[in-house]
Protein backbone atom coordinates (compact mmCIF):
# COMPACT_ATOMS: atom_id res chain seq x y z
CA UNK A 1 0.00 0.00 0.00
CA UNK A 2 0.88 3.35 -0.71
CA UNK A 3 1.74 6.10 1.64
CA UNK A 4 -0.89 8.10 0.39
CA UNK A 5 -3.78 5.39 0.75
CA UNK A 6 -2.41 4.87 4.61
CA UNK A 7 -2.97 8.77 5.11
CA UNK A 8 -6.74 8.37 3.14
CA UNK A 9 -7.73 4.99 5.26
CA UNK A 10 -6.41 7.02 8.34
CA UNK A 11 -8.54 9.92 7.71
CA UNK A 12 -11.73 8.00 6.82
CA UNK A 13 -11.24 6.15 10.28
CA UNK A 14 -10.52 9.08 12.01
CA UNK A 15 -13.97 10.50 10.73
CA UNK A 16 -15.90 7.36 11.41
CA UNK A 17 -15.08 7.16 15.19
CA UNK A 18 -15.59 10.93 15.75
CA UNK A 19 -18.94 10.37 13.63
CA UNK A 20 -20.11 6.88 16.21
CA UNK A 21 -18.94 9.01 19.23
CA UNK A 22 -21.72 11.97 18.41
CA UNK A 23 -24.33 9.37 17.11
CA UNK A 24 -23.65 7.98 20.91
CA UNK A 25 -23.95 11.18 22.35
CA UNK A 26 -27.08 12.21 20.89
CA UNK A 27 -28.42 8.83 21.28
CA UNK A 28 -27.75 8.54 25.34
CA UNK A 29 -29.19 12.26 25.37
CA UNK A 30 -32.56 10.97 24.27
CA UNK A 31 -32.81 7.71 25.88
CA UNK A 32 -36.31 7.25 27.91
CA UNK A 33 -36.04 7.54 31.60
CA UNK A 34 -37.49 4.50 32.28
CA UNK A 35 -34.42 3.25 29.75
CA UNK A 36 -31.73 5.19 31.56
CA UNK A 37 -29.31 3.28 34.33
CA UNK A 38 -30.77 3.62 37.32
CA UNK A 39 -29.86 6.45 39.74
CA UNK A 40 -28.36 5.23 43.15
CA UNK A 41 -30.43 6.45 46.52
CA UNK A 42 -29.08 7.92 49.09
CA UNK A 43 -28.24 5.31 51.66
CA UNK A 44 -28.46 5.94 55.52
CA UNK A 45 -26.17 7.55 57.59
CA UNK A 46 -25.01 6.48 61.12
CA UNK A 47 -26.79 8.86 62.77
CA UNK A 48 -30.12 8.57 61.24
CA UNK A 49 -32.70 5.34 62.05
CA UNK A 50 -34.47 2.95 60.36
CA UNK A 51 -38.00 3.94 59.17
CA UNK A 52 -40.46 1.30 59.78
CA UNK A 53 -42.57 0.14 57.11
CA UNK A 54 -45.76 1.45 56.08
CA UNK A 55 -48.22 -0.58 57.99
CA UNK A 56 -51.99 -0.37 58.00
CA UNK A 57 -53.38 1.75 60.63
CA UNK A 58 -54.83 -0.59 63.07
CA UNK A 59 -58.46 -0.15 63.01
CA UNK A 60 -59.84 -2.05 65.99
CA UNK A 61 -58.87 -2.75 69.60
CA UNK A 62 -56.43 -5.86 69.93
CA UNK A 63 -58.23 -8.91 71.23
CA UNK A 64 -57.46 -10.13 74.69
CA UNK A 65 -56.37 -6.52 76.35
CA UNK A 66 -58.79 -6.80 79.08
CA UNK A 67 -62.18 -5.11 80.44
CA UNK A 68 -62.93 -1.56 82.20
CA UNK A 69 -61.65 1.58 82.01
CA UNK A 70 -57.61 1.13 80.81
CA UNK A 71 -54.47 2.06 78.05
CA UNK A 72 -53.89 -0.52 75.27
CA UNK A 73 -50.37 0.11 73.63
CA UNK A 74 -49.49 -2.34 71.01
CA UNK A 75 -46.05 -2.68 70.60
CA UNK A 76 -45.93 -3.87 67.14
CA UNK A 77 -48.50 -1.65 65.60
CA UNK A 78 -47.00 1.45 67.09
CA UNK A 79 -50.26 2.22 68.35
CA UNK A 80 -52.28 3.29 71.63
CA UNK A 81 -56.16 3.25 72.37
CA UNK A 82 -58.40 4.83 75.60
CA UNK A 83 -60.53 2.88 76.44
CA UNK A 84 -63.33 4.19 79.03
CA UNK A 85 -65.18 1.92 81.49
CA UNK A 86 -67.81 0.94 79.37
CA UNK A 87 -65.04 -0.56 76.71
CA UNK A 88 -65.67 1.81 74.13
CA UNK A 89 -63.13 3.45 72.53
CA UNK A 90 -62.40 7.10 73.32
CA UNK A 91 -59.60 7.73 71.40
CA UNK A 92 -56.77 6.07 69.55
CA UNK A 93 -53.42 7.39 67.94
CA UNK A 94 -50.17 6.43 67.26
CA UNK A 95 -47.11 6.47 69.39
CA UNK A 96 -43.10 6.31 69.01
CA UNK A 97 -41.70 2.95 70.62
CA UNK A 98 -38.54 3.88 73.33
CA UNK A 99 -35.71 1.92 72.96
CA UNK A 100 -36.82 0.10 76.26
CA UNK A 101 -40.34 -2.00 76.02
CA UNK A 102 -41.72 -3.91 78.48
CA UNK A 103 -43.25 -7.09 78.39
CA UNK A 104 -46.63 -7.89 76.84
CA UNK A 105 -49.20 -7.52 80.34
CA UNK A 106 -51.12 -5.73 82.83
CA UNK A 107 -49.69 -2.55 84.30
CA UNK A 108 -50.70 0.58 86.36
CA UNK A 109 -49.93 4.20 86.03
CA UNK A 110 -48.25 4.85 88.72
CA UNK A 111 -47.15 7.93 91.16
CA UNK A 112 -45.30 10.56 90.31
CA UNK A 113 -47.13 11.62 87.45
CA UNK A 114 -45.14 14.86 85.87
CA UNK A 115 -47.24 17.45 83.75
CA UNK A 116 -44.48 20.18 83.98
CA UNK A 117 -42.13 20.66 81.00
CA UNK A 118 -39.05 18.68 82.43
CA UNK A 119 -36.46 16.57 80.47
CA UNK A 120 -36.51 13.10 78.84
CA UNK A 121 -33.71 10.65 79.17
CA UNK A 122 -32.75 11.39 75.88
CA UNK A 123 -32.43 15.34 76.37
CA UNK A 124 -35.83 16.28 74.50
CA UNK A 125 -38.07 18.57 76.71
CA UNK A 126 -41.46 16.65 77.48
CA UNK A 127 -44.63 17.39 79.22
CA UNK A 128 -47.20 15.09 80.65
CA UNK A 129 -45.20 12.06 81.86
CA UNK A 130 -47.44 9.33 82.99
CA UNK A 131 -44.97 6.25 84.25
CA UNK A 132 -46.62 2.68 83.97
CA UNK A 133 -43.44 0.12 84.01
CA UNK A 134 -39.85 -0.11 84.77
CA UNK A 135 -37.62 -1.84 82.45
CA UNK A 136 -33.77 -2.56 83.49
CA UNK A 137 -34.20 0.21 86.20
CA UNK A 138 -35.32 2.83 83.87
CA UNK A 139 -39.06 4.33 83.82
CA UNK A 140 -40.92 3.57 80.75
CA UNK A 141 -44.15 6.09 80.34
CA UNK A 142 -46.13 7.82 78.02
CA UNK A 143 -45.02 11.79 76.88
CA UNK A 144 -45.31 14.57 74.33
CA UNK A 145 -42.40 16.56 73.05
CA UNK A 146 -42.61 19.88 74.09
CA UNK A 147 -41.73 20.66 70.47
CA UNK A 148 -44.22 17.90 69.21
CA UNK A 149 -41.51 15.91 67.56
CA UNK A 150 -41.52 11.93 67.44
CA UNK A 151 -38.31 11.30 67.14
CA UNK A 152 -37.20 7.42 66.56
CA UNK A 153 -35.15 6.99 70.21
CA UNK A 154 -31.52 6.28 69.87
CA UNK A 155 -30.79 2.69 70.44
CA UNK A 156 -27.46 3.51 71.76
CA UNK A 157 -29.60 5.43 74.82
CA UNK A 158 -31.45 3.29 77.87
CA UNK A 159 -34.52 5.73 77.18
CA UNK A 160 -38.50 4.73 78.52
CA UNK A 161 -40.00 7.51 76.90
CA UNK A 162 -43.18 6.65 74.74
CA UNK A 163 -43.77 9.16 72.55
CA UNK A 164 -47.16 10.54 71.18
CA UNK A 165 -48.18 14.41 69.76
CA UNK A 166 -49.02 17.05 72.11
CA UNK A 167 -52.62 16.96 71.48
CA UNK A 168 -52.92 12.82 72.20
CA UNK A 169 -50.10 13.59 75.34
CA UNK A 170 -52.97 15.98 77.13
CA UNK A 171 -55.51 13.27 76.21
CA UNK A 172 -53.22 10.62 77.81
CA UNK A 173 -52.73 12.99 81.03
CA UNK A 174 -56.16 13.58 81.34
CA UNK A 175 -57.57 9.98 80.99
CA UNK A 176 -54.53 8.09 82.80
CA UNK A 177 -54.76 8.91 86.01
CA UNK A 178 -52.78 6.65 88.69
CA UNK A 179 -53.57 3.07 89.28
CA UNK A 180 -55.72 3.26 85.59
CA UNK A 181 -54.63 0.06 83.89
CA UNK A 182 -52.38 -0.20 81.31
CA UNK A 183 -52.15 -3.06 79.07
CA UNK A 184 -49.20 -3.97 76.74
CA UNK A 185 -49.88 -6.18 73.89
CA UNK A 186 -47.13 -7.74 70.95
Amino acid sequence: MSRGSSGIVAGLTAAALVAVGVLAFQASANVPDNLAAPKPKPSATATEHAKPKEKSRPAALPKGSGTGKRVVYALEDRHVWLVDADGKVSRTFEVMPSALSPLPGTYQVNAPRSGAPTKGSDGVMIEHVVRFAMVDGTAVGFSAAVDGSMESPDPALKTGGVRMSRPDGDAMWDFATVSTKVVVVP
